[in-house]
C-alpha cells in the first residue's frame, strides 16, 4: 500500500503479518527482553521489513536500534521511517543523496476516541475537518490528521532532534490523496534554507490509513 504515495527514491516494505523467519539482531534484543508478546512481534517485524528495505538498496544487514527519543539510528548515508499498528508494520528507507528525511505513520481507520481531536488539533484544523467530513463522509479525517502529524514529527526529528508537538504544525488534508504541514515554530536549517513546512500523501484501505512525507 505505501509505496503508491512514496517516491521513487524511497524503498519500502511492508508486511500485514509477523513473518514466522523475522528475527531480530543479538545487538536488538536488549531493548525487547521484557517486553510482552506483542510489543515484540512489531519490535522484531518491522525491523525485518527495514533489513529487506536494506538489502534492496544493496546495503547490508544492520541492527536498528533506538537513538535520541527513540528515533532509530540507522547505518551512516540512509534515511528512513518505521510503523507498526495492528495489522500492519512497514519501514521506507532512502540513500541519504536521494531523500532528506522520511516520515511515515500507518493507524487503523477508525474514528478518533472521544476527546483526543481537541488534544491534537488546532480550532481552525478542526473546522476544517468538518468540512471534509461532509464531503468525503467516508474517510475518518480526525484520525488521517492525528496520522498525518505523526509523519510530520517523524520526518522533523532527524533534521532538527527536538520535540515538535501536535500544536506546532497546521495541517490541510486534501482530498486528492495531499496534505500540507505549515510550521508554527522555527525549522531547521535544510540545504541552507529554513524549513518552513512539508507536504505529503495519504491513502486509505486493507482497514488502514497511511500518511507519508519524503522530502528530497
Amino acid at each position: 500500500m505505501i509505496e503508491q504515495i512514496l517516491p521513487a527514491a524511497a524503498v519500502a516494505v511492508e508486511a500485514f503479518v509477523d513473518p514466522v523467519g523475522a528475527v531480530l539482531l543479538p545487538e536488538e534484543e536488549p531493548f525487547v527482553a521484557k517486553a510482552v508478546d506483542k510489543r515484540r512481534r512489531e519490535y522484531t517485524t518491522v525491523r525485518h521489513c527495514a533489513r529487506v528495505a536494506l538489502g534492496r538498496m544493496g546495503r547490508a544487514p544492520a541492527p536498528i536500534l533506538p537513538g535520541e527519543k527513540g528515533a532509530p539510528r540507522w547505518p551512516d548515508g540512509v534515511v528512513g521511517s518505521m510503523t507498526h499498528c495492528a495489522g500492519y508494520r512497514a519501514a521506507v528507507l532512502a540513500e541519504s543523496a536521494h531523500l532528506t528525511t522520511i516520515g511515515i505513520d500507518a493507524e487503523p481507520h477508525v474514528a478518533l476516541p472521544d476527546g483526543v481531536l481537541d488534544a491534537v488539533s488546532l480550532p481552525d484544523e478542526r473546522d476544517h475537518l468538518a468540512d471534509l467530513a461532509r464531503r468525503a463522509p467516508d474517510v475518518h479525517w480526525d484520525k488521517l490528521l492525528f496520522t498525518a502529524k505523526e509523519s510530520v514529527y517523524k520526518a522533523w526529528f532527524p533534521l532538527a532532534r527536538t520535540w515538535l508537538g501536535f500544536s506546532d504544525a497546521r495541517l490541510r488534508l486534501n482530498e486528492d490523496g495531499t496534505f500540507t504541514a505549515a510550521l508554527l515554530v522555527p525549522g531547521p536549517t535544510v540545504n541552507g534554507t529554513e524549513l518552513t513546512g512539508f507536504t505529503g500523501h495519504w491513502t486509505t484501505g486493507e482497514g488502514l490509513v497511511i500518511a507519508a512525507i519524503a522530502l528530497p
